[in-house]
Protein backbone atom coordinates (compact mmCIF):
# COMPACT_ATOMS: atom_id res chain seq x y z
CA UNK A 1 0.00 0.00 0.00
CA UNK A 2 1.30 3.44 -0.92
CA UNK A 3 1.80 5.89 1.93
CA UNK A 4 0.80 9.48 2.66
CA UNK A 5 1.53 11.91 5.48
CA UNK A 6 -1.27 12.59 7.96
CA UNK A 7 -0.70 16.33 8.17
CA UNK A 8 2.58 18.21 8.16
CA UNK A 9 3.70 16.85 11.53
CA UNK A 10 1.71 13.65 11.62
CA UNK A 11 2.61 10.01 11.02
CA UNK A 12 2.95 8.31 7.67
CA UNK A 13 -0.09 6.13 7.03
CA UNK A 14 -1.57 4.12 4.18
CA UNK A 15 -2.95 6.17 1.29
CA UNK A 16 -6.34 4.63 2.02
CA UNK A 17 -7.74 4.62 5.49
CA UNK A 18 -10.59 2.43 6.69
CA UNK A 19 -13.81 4.02 7.92
CA UNK A 20 -15.44 1.93 10.66
CA UNK A 21 -18.87 3.60 10.75
CA UNK A 22 -20.73 0.54 9.49
CA UNK A 23 -19.55 -1.60 12.43
CA UNK A 24 -22.24 0.14 14.47
CA UNK A 25 -25.10 -1.05 12.24
CA UNK A 26 -26.02 2.25 10.60
CA UNK A 27 -26.26 0.58 7.18
CA UNK A 28 -28.04 -2.49 8.49
CA UNK A 29 -27.32 -5.45 10.77
CA UNK A 30 -23.79 -6.76 11.06
CA UNK A 31 -21.85 -9.01 13.41
CA UNK A 32 -18.69 -8.57 15.40
CA UNK A 33 -17.16 -11.49 13.51
CA UNK A 34 -17.77 -9.73 10.19
CA UNK A 35 -16.27 -6.51 11.53
CA UNK A 36 -13.18 -8.32 12.82
CA UNK A 37 -12.77 -10.07 9.46
CA UNK A 38 -12.99 -6.71 7.69
CA UNK A 39 -10.32 -5.28 9.99
CA UNK A 40 -8.08 -8.29 9.28
CA UNK A 41 -8.59 -7.79 5.54
CA UNK A 42 -7.72 -4.10 5.88
CA UNK A 43 -4.48 -4.86 7.69
CA UNK A 44 -3.58 -7.58 5.18
CA UNK A 45 -4.11 -5.04 2.39
CA UNK A 46 -1.65 -2.66 4.05
CA UNK A 47 -4.20 -0.24 5.52
CA UNK A 48 -2.72 1.28 8.68
CA UNK A 49 -5.18 4.10 9.39
CA UNK A 50 -8.53 3.41 11.08
CA UNK A 51 -11.28 5.99 11.50
CA UNK A 52 -14.08 5.68 14.06
CA UNK A 53 -16.15 7.81 16.46
CA UNK A 54 -17.81 7.58 19.84
CA UNK A 55 -21.30 7.66 18.30
CA UNK A 56 -20.79 4.85 15.78
CA UNK A 57 -23.21 2.33 17.21
CA UNK A 58 -22.99 4.23 20.53
CA UNK A 59 -19.49 2.92 21.16
CA UNK A 60 -19.84 -0.39 19.29
CA UNK A 61 -17.33 0.52 16.57
CA UNK A 62 -14.66 1.55 19.08
CA UNK A 63 -15.32 -1.53 21.19
CA UNK A 64 -14.88 -3.85 18.20
CA UNK A 65 -11.62 -2.13 17.27
CA UNK A 66 -10.48 -2.47 20.88
CA UNK A 67 -11.13 -6.20 20.84
CA UNK A 68 -9.30 -6.50 17.52
CA UNK A 69 -6.29 -4.66 18.94
CA UNK A 70 -6.30 -6.80 22.08
CA UNK A 71 -6.10 -10.02 20.07
CA UNK A 72 -3.64 -8.94 17.36
CA UNK A 73 -0.16 -7.40 17.44
CA UNK A 74 -1.17 -4.73 14.91
CA UNK A 75 -0.78 -1.07 15.87
CA UNK A 76 -2.50 1.17 13.32
CA UNK A 77 -2.92 4.92 13.58
CA UNK A 78 -6.41 5.48 14.98
CA UNK A 79 -8.64 8.51 14.60
CA UNK A 80 -11.78 8.99 16.65
CA UNK A 81 -14.25 11.83 17.11
CA UNK A 82 -16.58 13.44 19.63
CA UNK A 83 -19.02 16.35 19.80
CA UNK A 84 -22.54 14.98 19.26
CA UNK A 85 -24.85 14.66 22.26
CA UNK A 86 -28.26 13.15 23.06
CA UNK A 87 -29.51 16.55 24.21
CA UNK A 88 -32.09 17.86 21.68
CA UNK A 89 -31.35 21.39 22.85
CA UNK A 90 -27.61 21.09 22.18
CA UNK A 91 -26.84 18.53 19.50
CA UNK A 92 -23.15 19.47 19.38
CA UNK A 93 -20.94 20.22 22.39
CA UNK A 94 -17.34 21.42 22.05
CA UNK A 95 -16.87 22.45 25.67
CA UNK A 96 -13.55 21.23 27.11
CA UNK A 97 -15.17 19.02 29.72
CA UNK A 98 -17.33 17.28 27.11
CA UNK A 99 -14.53 16.63 24.64
CA UNK A 100 -12.19 15.41 27.38
CA UNK A 101 -14.81 13.12 28.94
CA UNK A 102 -15.74 11.59 25.59
CA UNK A 103 -12.10 11.11 24.61
CA UNK A 104 -11.38 9.28 27.88
CA UNK A 105 -14.36 6.98 27.23
CA UNK A 106 -13.15 6.33 23.68
CA UNK A 107 -9.64 5.46 24.87
CA UNK A 108 -11.12 3.00 27.34
CA UNK A 109 -13.24 1.29 24.68
CA UNK A 110 -10.28 1.15 22.30
CA UNK A 111 -8.00 -0.17 25.04
CA UNK A 112 -5.27 2.40 24.33
CA UNK A 113 -3.79 5.36 26.17
CA UNK A 114 -3.71 7.70 23.18
CA UNK A 115 -4.90 8.05 19.58
CA UNK A 116 -3.10 9.51 16.59
CA UNK A 117 -5.95 11.88 15.78
CA UNK A 118 -8.97 13.28 17.64
CA UNK A 119 -11.63 15.24 15.78
CA UNK A 120 -14.27 17.65 16.90
CA UNK A 121 -16.99 15.81 14.98
CA UNK A 122 -18.82 19.08 14.33
CA UNK A 123 -18.14 22.68 15.31
CA UNK A 124 -20.34 23.87 18.16
CA UNK A 125 -21.49 27.39 17.20
CA UNK A 126 -21.61 28.34 20.89
CA UNK A 127 -17.86 27.74 21.31
CA UNK A 128 -15.32 29.83 19.36
CA UNK A 129 -13.15 27.56 17.27
CA UNK A 130 -10.10 29.18 18.86
CA UNK A 131 -11.24 27.74 22.19
CA UNK A 132 -11.64 24.31 20.63
CA UNK A 133 -8.10 24.53 19.27
CA UNK A 134 -6.90 25.44 22.76
CA UNK A 135 -8.62 22.41 24.26
CA UNK A 136 -7.08 20.18 21.63
CA UNK A 137 -3.61 21.65 22.15
CA UNK A 138 -3.80 20.72 25.84
CA UNK A 139 -4.76 17.14 24.94
CA UNK A 140 -1.75 17.02 22.61
CA UNK A 141 0.52 18.31 25.37
CA UNK A 142 -0.82 15.63 27.72
CA UNK A 143 0.01 12.90 25.20
CA UNK A 144 -3.58 11.72 24.84
CA UNK A 145 -3.74 12.61 21.15
CA UNK A 146 -1.08 12.98 18.50
CA UNK A 147 -2.97 15.73 16.71
CA UNK A 148 -6.46 17.07 16.21
CA UNK A 149 -8.92 17.47 13.40
CA UNK A 150 -12.18 19.17 12.50
CA UNK A 151 -15.08 17.72 10.54
CA UNK A 152 -17.68 19.27 8.21
CA UNK A 153 -16.24 22.76 8.59
CA UNK A 154 -15.67 25.76 6.35
CA UNK A 155 -12.23 26.98 5.20
CA UNK A 156 -12.39 30.07 7.40
CA UNK A 157 -12.91 27.87 10.47
CA UNK A 158 -9.82 25.88 9.55
CA UNK A 159 -7.78 29.07 9.25
CA UNK A 160 -8.89 30.35 12.66
CA UNK A 161 -8.18 27.06 14.43
CA UNK A 162 -4.86 26.54 12.67
CA UNK A 163 -3.65 29.97 13.84
CA UNK A 164 -4.00 28.81 17.48
CA UNK A 165 -2.60 25.28 17.12
CA UNK A 166 -1.80 23.49 13.83
CA UNK A 167 -4.66 21.31 12.61
CA UNK A 168 -3.65 17.81 11.54
CA UNK A 169 -6.65 16.94 9.36
CA UNK A 170 -10.02 18.08 8.08
CA UNK A 171 -12.66 15.44 7.44
CA UNK A 172 -15.46 16.48 5.10
CA UNK A 173 -17.56 14.49 2.68
CA UNK A 174 -15.98 14.27 -0.78
CA UNK A 175 -16.51 11.96 -3.72
CA UNK A 176 -17.49 12.00 -7.36
CA UNK A 177 -21.01 12.95 -6.28
CA UNK A 178 -20.11 15.46 -3.53
CA UNK A 179 -17.67 18.03 -4.87
CA UNK A 180 -18.10 21.07 -2.58
CA UNK A 181 -14.61 20.74 -0.98
CA UNK A 182 -13.16 21.73 -4.37
CA UNK A 183 -14.49 25.23 -3.68
CA UNK A 184 -11.71 26.10 -1.28
CA UNK A 185 -11.29 23.43 1.36
CA UNK A 186 -8.96 21.08 -0.52
CA UNK A 187 -6.82 24.03 -1.59
CA UNK A 188 -6.75 25.58 1.90
CA UNK A 189 -5.67 22.29 3.46
CA UNK A 190 -2.84 21.97 0.92
CA UNK A 191 -1.59 25.48 1.60
CA UNK A 192 -1.56 24.94 5.38
CA UNK A 193 -0.04 21.45 5.34
CA UNK A 194 -3.26 19.87 6.64
CA UNK A 195 -4.41 16.42 5.53
CA UNK A 196 -7.81 16.30 3.87
CA UNK A 197 -9.68 13.11 4.80
CA UNK A 198 -12.69 12.51 2.52
CA UNK A 199 -15.44 10.53 4.18
CA UNK A 200 -18.04 8.63 2.15
CA UNK A 201 -15.71 8.56 -0.89
CA UNK A 202 -17.83 5.71 -2.27
CA UNK A 203 -21.00 7.81 -2.07
CA UNK A 204 -22.55 5.68 0.68
CA UNK A 205 -22.47 2.58 -1.47
CA UNK A 206 -23.41 4.13 -4.80
CA UNK A 207 -20.01 3.13 -6.20
CA UNK A 208 -20.08 -0.29 -4.56
CA UNK A 209 -20.71 -3.67 -6.14
CA UNK A 210 -23.57 -4.28 -6.09
CA UNK A 211 -24.61 -0.65 -6.30
CA UNK A 212 -26.59 0.60 -3.31
CA UNK A 213 -30.30 0.01 -3.85
CA UNK A 214 -32.75 2.12 -1.81
CA UNK A 215 -35.39 -0.60 -2.23
CA UNK A 216 -33.20 -2.90 -0.16
CA UNK A 217 -32.26 -0.48 2.63
CA UNK A 218 -33.03 -1.72 6.13
CA UNK A 219 -35.85 0.19 7.88
CA UNK A 220 -33.36 2.00 10.12
CA UNK A 221 -30.79 2.70 7.37
CA UNK A 222 -30.15 6.45 7.58
CA UNK A 223 -29.56 6.61 3.81
CA UNK A 224 -33.31 6.34 3.30
CA UNK A 225 -33.54 9.96 4.48
CA UNK A 226 -30.92 11.23 2.03
CA UNK A 227 -32.59 13.05 -0.88
CA UNK A 228 -30.27 11.53 -3.49
CA UNK A 229 -31.62 8.06 -2.71
CA UNK A 230 -35.28 9.06 -2.76
CA UNK A 231 -37.76 8.28 -5.50
CA UNK A 232 -37.71 11.60 -7.31
CA UNK A 233 -33.92 11.63 -7.62
CA UNK A 234 -32.56 8.11 -7.45
CA UNK A 235 -33.54 6.90 -10.96
CA UNK A 236 -31.57 9.78 -12.50
CA UNK A 237 -28.58 9.14 -10.23
CA UNK A 238 -28.73 5.38 -10.84
CA UNK A 239 -28.53 5.85 -14.62
CA UNK A 240 -25.43 8.05 -14.35
CA UNK A 241 -23.83 5.64 -11.91
CA UNK A 242 -24.57 2.65 -14.11
CA UNK A 243 -22.59 4.27 -16.95
CA UNK A 244 -19.64 4.84 -14.60
CA UNK A 245 -19.82 1.25 -13.36
CA UNK A 246 -19.78 0.03 -16.97
CA UNK A 247 -16.74 2.17 -17.80
CA UNK A 248 -14.86 0.82 -14.77
CA UNK A 249 -15.54 -2.75 -15.82
CA UNK A 250 -14.32 -2.05 -19.37
CA UNK A 251 -11.05 -0.80 -17.89
CA UNK A 252 -10.81 -3.91 -15.71
CA UNK A 253 -11.37 -2.17 -12.38
CA UNK A 254 -13.97 -2.50 -9.65
CA UNK A 255 -16.17 0.63 -9.76
CA UNK A 256 -15.31 1.34 -6.11
CA UNK A 257 -11.59 1.13 -6.83
CA UNK A 258 -11.93 3.57 -9.74
CA UNK A 259 -13.96 6.00 -7.62
CA UNK A 260 -11.26 5.91 -4.94
CA UNK A 261 -8.46 6.28 -7.48
CA UNK A 262 -10.17 9.44 -8.71
CA UNK A 263 -10.31 10.85 -5.16
CA UNK A 264 -6.65 10.00 -4.57
CA UNK A 265 -5.73 11.79 -7.80
CA UNK A 266 -7.06 15.10 -6.48
CA UNK A 267 -4.01 15.74 -4.30
CA UNK A 268 -1.26 14.00 -2.37
CA UNK A 269 -2.67 15.31 0.91
CA UNK A 270 -5.97 13.43 0.47
CA UNK A 271 -6.45 10.24 2.51
CA UNK A 272 -9.93 8.86 1.82
CA UNK A 273 -11.56 6.54 4.35
CA UNK A 274 -13.93 4.14 2.57
CA UNK A 275 -15.86 1.82 4.84
CA UNK A 276 -17.52 -1.56 4.64
CA UNK A 277 -18.78 -4.43 6.79
CA UNK A 278 -17.46 -6.93 4.26
CA UNK A 279 -13.91 -8.24 3.88
CA UNK A 280 -14.73 -9.18 0.28
CA UNK A 281 -15.87 -5.66 -0.55
CA UNK A 282 -12.73 -4.23 1.01
CA UNK A 283 -10.50 -6.48 -1.08
CA UNK A 284 -12.30 -5.23 -4.20
CA UNK A 285 -11.20 -1.62 -3.66
CA UNK A 286 -7.99 -1.92 -1.62
CA UNK A 287 -5.83 -1.76 -4.75
CA UNK A 288 -7.14 1.70 -5.67
CA UNK A 289 -3.81 3.47 -4.87
CA UNK A 290 -2.14 1.39 -7.60
CA UNK A 291 -4.52 2.63 -10.31
CA UNK A 292 -2.95 5.29 -12.52
CA UNK A 293 -5.56 7.32 -14.37
CA UNK A 294 -4.66 8.57 -17.81
CA UNK A 295 -5.82 11.89 -19.23
CA UNK A 296 -8.32 9.91 -21.30
CA UNK A 297 -9.63 8.19 -18.16
CA UNK A 298 -10.05 11.52 -16.40
CA UNK A 299 -11.82 12.99 -19.41
CA UNK A 300 -14.24 10.08 -19.62
CA UNK A 301 -15.02 10.29 -15.91
CA UNK A 302 -15.67 14.02 -16.32
CA UNK A 303 -18.01 13.26 -19.21
CA UNK A 304 -19.90 10.55 -17.34
CA UNK A 305 -20.07 12.37 -13.99
CA UNK A 306 -19.61 16.11 -14.57
CA UNK A 307 -19.47 18.47 -11.60
CA UNK A 308 -22.95 18.83 -10.15
CA UNK A 309 -24.41 15.74 -11.84
CA UNK A 310 -26.14 14.31 -8.76
CA UNK A 311 -29.85 14.95 -8.29
CA UNK A 312 -30.82 15.94 -4.74
CA UNK A 313 -28.85 17.08 -1.71
CA UNK A 314 -26.40 14.90 0.20
CA UNK A 315 -28.32 15.39 3.47
CA UNK A 316 -31.87 16.21 4.46
CA UNK A 317 -32.40 19.41 6.45
CA UNK A 318 -32.09 17.73 9.84
CA UNK A 319 -28.90 15.89 8.89
CA UNK A 320 -27.39 19.10 7.51
CA UNK A 321 -28.20 21.23 10.54
CA UNK A 322 -24.78 20.76 12.15
CA UNK A 323 -22.74 21.22 8.96
CA UNK A 324 -20.91 24.49 8.30
CA UNK A 325 -21.87 25.92 4.93
CA UNK A 326 -19.70 28.38 3.08
CA UNK A 327 -21.02 28.53 -0.46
Amino acid sequence: MKQRRLGAGGPTVSALGFGCLSFGGIFGPTTEADSLAALDAAWEAGITFLDTANIYGKGVSETVIGRWLASRPHRPAIATKAAFTDDPNRRVDNRPEHLRRELEASLKRLGVDHVALFYAHRHDPLIPIEDVAGTMSRLVDEGKIGGYGLSEIAPHTLERAHAVHPVTAVQNEYSLWTRQPELGMIQRCASLGVAFVPFSPLARGAFGTPMADPARFAPDDFRARIPRFQAGNWPHNRDRLAAFHAFARVRGWAPAALALAWVLSRGDHLIPIPGTRSAAHLRAWAAAPDIVLTEADQAEIDRLLPVGWAWGDRYDDAQAATVERYC
